[in-house]
């Protein structure tokens, strides 16, 4: 069975987030200056034939631990969409 898989990366909060910084300031210039904080991640969209919604998981969770995201800087969500 085919199963749509998302894997949410973003970076550790405890890191500056130079990405996030510059679309802040490009929000303020953009009269946006309610916005406290921005982050920027990567969401990512796996297809995966597996058995079952858990096996789909797993391999979503593999990708992103083995290849989607540097577990120095970054964590990760892997949800399977419905």
């Amino acid at each position: 069975m085919s199963y749509t898989v998302q894997v949410i990366i973003m970076p550790l909060k405890e890191l500056l987030d130079p990405q996030g910084k510059a679309v802040k300031g490009g929000l303020e210039n953009l009269g946006l200056k309610n916005v406290e904080d921005v982050r920027v991640g990567k969401n990512i969209i796996l297809q995966v034939d597996a058995e079952s919604e858990e096996a789909a998981k797993t391999v979503g969770e593999e990708a992103a631990k083995k290849l989607l995201a540097n577990a120095v800087m970054e964590y990760y969500e892997v949800n399977v969409l419905k």
